[in-house]
């Protein structure tokens, strides 16, 4: 896996009073010594014990320790913490994790590993949603689309935004289905919060309806839509050589004119030239509506009203398959390789080894956390995750 971590360190000399009272409700910024030294026993790789301190706040009169860089009041330190998550990230399970540790001599049971990651899950989240709403309005260019993981044996479907020019993720969400309405819930708020202006997908029909509504210019994956109008050019020339189908009354064709189209078709879908859309216009008169007639009930189609269909759908979506041309200022990849990436590689890659997950907002966690870590080219500082 695809992922460098730099894990939180010990110093029990280094001693971090916050600047705040931690207590709900107190914002008392002025303090004083209450109790110099206060031994804590620790589960950590190197120290098994630390001294911390206990201040007073004098607008609360409330009591606080003050623990050493790298350990809080839990019992374990940071960087144990960091070992088990990053571990886990890695691929390991919760039990293997746990076998590994205790090999070590450093024994945490499975279940605190779980707490472990999903606590580092949620922090992940927390820091991203900051982040969010600090840079609202900067992101100009936002990848959107759909995998699916099985939580409880069941197939459910996952949401994922990204930043496509710096390849960070922007949002996850498990959504009840594919619908329109569905996904506009999930993707509109996040479109207008980043400020964007354009929108990549591959070719669901949803997400037109989402980019139009929105006002955003949208880049429909142009490998996504060539490779399934060149399967459609490969499969149909190879019919027609086959066996030549019969030529409806309406079309005043050949069997050897649709064979020169289905070239058209390949050579419009390669080189993309710029009369494209004249040329798909031509194609859809050709087999239009009063000559290449649609199916009857419990009739397959045929190739001629195939044809049809292809010209029109390329014709009327055309600039959404050239966004990427029409917006030099703006670095628009032509592909939605962005966002398969971060699936493949955040999402996909730790799920294969398991059998499924348990709960929604474990999917949420984990997903949040390993994207977290693999962001950027260098290694990820992960003490973020254990702010106390």
């Amino acid at each position: 896996m695809r992922t460098r971590a730099r894990i939180p360190a010990v110093e029990p000399t280094v001693l971090q009073p916050p600047e705040v009272c931690p207590y709900e409700g107190c914002d008392g910024t002025f303090f004083k010594d209450h109790q110099l030294h206060c031994d804590k026993r620790v589960r950590d790789t190197q120290v098994e014990e630390v001294e911390a301190m206990r201040r007073k706040c004098l607008s609360c009169g409330r009591t606080h320790r003050v623990y050493p860089k790298g350990i809080s009041k839990s019992p374990q330190s940071d960087r144990l913490k960091g070992v088990s998550v990053l571990l886990y990230v890695l691929g390991l399970s919760y039990r293997g994790v746990e076998d590994f540790l205790t090999a070590l001599g450093f024994y945490l049971d499975y279940t605190t590993i779980y707490r472990n990651v999903q606590a580092a899950g949620e922090q992940a989240q927390q820091i991203r949603e900051t982040w969010l709403t600090r840079i609202g309005g900067k992101v100009s260019v936002v990848g959107g689309d759909l995998t699916y993981l099985s939580c409880r044996g069941e197939r459910v479907a996952v949401a994922v935004a990204i930043d496509t020019q710096a390849g960070v993720m922007l949002d996850i969400e498990i959504v009840e289905n594919e619908e329109t309405e569905t996904l506009q819930r999930w993707l509109d708020p996040l479109l207008k919060l980043v400020g964007a202006e354009v929108l990549i997908t591959d070719d669901q029909d949803a997400f037109k309806t989402i980019a139009d509504e929105a006002g955003v210019s949208h880049q429909i994956c142009r490998q996504h839509v060539t490779r399934n109008v060149l399967d459609f050019v490969a499969q149909t020339a190879e019919r027609v050589l086959a066996n030549p189908p019969p030529v409806p009354p309406e079309l005043n064709l050949t069997p050897e004119q649709l064979l020169d189209d289905l070239a058209t078709l390949e050579w419009i879908m390669l080189g993309q030239p710029e009369k494209a859309p004249q040329i798909l216009a031509e194609l859809y008169d050709r087999y239009g509506p009063r000559r290449a007639p649609s199916p009857q009930k419990g009739k397959r189609a045929t190739v001629w009203y195939r044809m049809r269909n292809h010209a029109l759908r390329l014709w009327n979506h055309w600039q959404r398959y050239t966004c990427y041309r029409t917006a030099p200022d703006l670095p628009i990849e032509e592909t939605n390789n962005a966002v398969e990436r971060t699936i493949g590689w955040s999402i996909k890659e730790r799920s294969r080894t398991m059998r499924g997950y348990k709960r929604h907002d474990s999917i949420r966690n984990v997903v949040s956390l390993t994207t977290w870590l693999q962001e950027g080219t260098s290694e990820r500082d992960m003490a973020p995750l254990f702010a106390s």
